[in-house]
């Protein structure tokens, strides 16, 4: 039985332009075939179980022919899978998406296009220029600059100019004098506006503002690099005027998140509300323990009233918790105990399952989690904390000050360090690329090291929860900021401020 293909466009760069069918599919996917041009937000979407093959393609450099592509396809869907081939931009549009369908149209694979967001208009509008407005312009005209090799551009000039229209060209940064040339000498007034649009949609978009005479040499000076593209016409006019992206209180800030990827959505989802880009790459990942036998005992144990407290550390820890119990019981057999939860997060995670926390912490760490339930606790009060197996010993030490309360420190989850098959976070880093990292546990800061491996932790500006999470960091010689409190706003205001203070340096430093 033959598998499917989809043909999906993954939009210019930034992971919110994936489209919802894009997303949906690639989710599913057993098969990934992927391109240089897909931005890393989207590539975090791909499944831990995918098998991954980078089909990728720059000027000059391919890693698999548009032959070898096609055929394995066709090969992967002979053997029964889902195969996801991911294109940046839209596959249709200069994507050569029409030649990797025919191989599979012939041997009746059947496929679907999911289209994707082209970089020809998101790119622009992140830049503040609308490729059409009424008042400059009646068209818009996508173009390739791209050419074979040893041939000269087939681009007719003279019908462009005769347009008026706004003129985008793709893949032409290596064209870029020809094309301006083309243009100038089909006619078109030398103080055209036109710029070059590089890495838009990312953190580090720039846009190279000049006239079509000039464009050229302006770029060669500010050392263009693909991806770009280049955009000639009166609405280039217009950036000054509707510029938004750079605005936003976290524009051109790129965030590495490394907290486990279920627990990372919302702070990501803040983040990138305010600008930034966020790369969610996991240092570490939870796994719960195999045929837990201690953790059966203590469920059963707890059904019959044999514990005052539940402590919980971790949403990871409240979730594997009441999973297991909803397998052998329902919240019923909480009866009277009453719960504790270290902070927020693991606060919410009890809501999923209907439970309210009868107690939290002033300050969101084991060591005042444990002083502060120790007070609160009556003599000979037995209290079960389900947690991580390699756990903070505050918390324990903590309670047991107290001699007649009754502690199960109980295992139920490992920690297990994790790294992207896809992303490499070292060269991001070393780079540069990376502008704040943020650590929501020790564990995170020794994930990411050992992720990393060897290299000069100084250039990590880490933002921390906790002052156990930022002495990890220091250890390693990380520049730290610490949220003023171990929440997700804080966390991101902290950020906010790091960032702000950063570019005010970096301004003065310019001046």
């Amino acid at each position: 039985m033959s598998g499917k293909v989809w043909l999906v466009g993954a939009g210019p760069g930034d992971a919110g332009l994936l489209t919802l069918k894009g997303k949906q599919v690639l989710e599913e996917a057993d098969v990934v075939v992927y391109d240089a041009l897909v931005g890393p937000g989207v590539l975090n979407l791909i499944p831990e179980s995918a098998k991954l093959i980078f089909a990728g393609k720059r000027a000059g450099n391919h890693y698999l022919r548009q032959e070898e592509t096609n055929r394995v396809l066709l090969e992967e869907a002979q053997k029964g899978r889902k195969v996801v081939r991911l294109k940046g931009g839209d596959p249709f549009l200069f994507g050569r998406g029409g030649e990797e369908l025919e191989l599979l149209a012939e041997n009746g694979i059947p496929f679907e296009v999911v289209p994707g967001i082209t970089s020809a208009i998101a790119v622009p509008a992140y830049n503040g220029i609308p490729v059409t407005h009424r008042d400059y312009c009646a068209s818009v005209h996508i173009i390739t600059g791209h050419r074979r090799a040893d041939s000269s551009l087939d681009i007719d000039f003279e019908a462009l100019v005769r347009t008026g229209g706004t003129l985008v060209f793709l893949m032409g940064v290596s064209t870029l004098p020809e094309i301006c040339g083309g243009l100038l000498q089909a006619g078109m007034p030398a103080d055209t506006p036109a710029a070059v649009l590089e890495k838009g949609t990312r953190a580090d978009q720039r846009r190279i503002g000049a006239t079509v005479s000039t464009l050229a040499a302006e770029c060669e000076r500010r050392q263009v690099r693909t991806p770009a593209i280049i955009l000639v016409g009166a609405v280039c006019a217009l950036a000054e005027t509707f510029s938004w992206y750079e605005r936003l209180p976290l524009a051109g800030v790129r965030v590495l998140l490394t907290r486990p990827r279920e627990l990372s959505s919302r702070l990501a989802a803040m983040l990138r509300a305010e600008g930034a880009e966020v790369l969610e790459l996991p240092a570490i990942r939870t796994i719960p323990l195999e045929d837990n036998a201690e953790l059966v005992e203590c469920l059963d144990k707890l059904s019959g009233g044999g514990y005052d407290w539940l402590v919980f550390t971790s949403p990871s820890g409240v979730r594997i918790f009441f999973r297991k119990l909803m397998e052998r019981s329902d919240i019923r057999a909480l009866g009277s105990v009453k719960v504790a939860a270290i902070g927020q997060g693991s606060e919410k995670a009890l809501r999923e399952f209907g439970v309210k926390a009868d107690f939290l912490p002033s300050a969101y760490d084991g060591e005042t989690l444990g002083r502060e339930l120790r007070q609160r606790c009556k003599p000979g009060d037995k209290l079960l904390i389900p947690r991580a197996k390699i756990g903070n010993e505050a918390l324990v030490d903590e309670l047991r000050r107290d001699g007649t309360l009754s502690v199960t420190d109980l295992p139920t989850y490992d920690t297990v360090y994790a790294s992207s098959p896809v992303i490499d976070e070292k060269a991001y880093l070393e780079a540069g690329e990376i502008d704040y990292a943020v650590f929501t546990s020790a564990s995170t800061v020794k994930g990411f090291a050992a992720a990393v491996g060897e290299t000069d932790y100084s250039r990590v500006r880490a933002v921390c929860i906790g002052k156990q999470t930022a002495a990890a960091a220091q250890a390693l010689g990380m520049e730290v900021s610490i949220a003023e409190k171990a929440t997700l706003a804080s966390l991101a205001e902290c950020l906010r401020e790091a960032a702000k203070e950063r570019k005010s340096q970096l301004k003065e430093e310019r001046i």
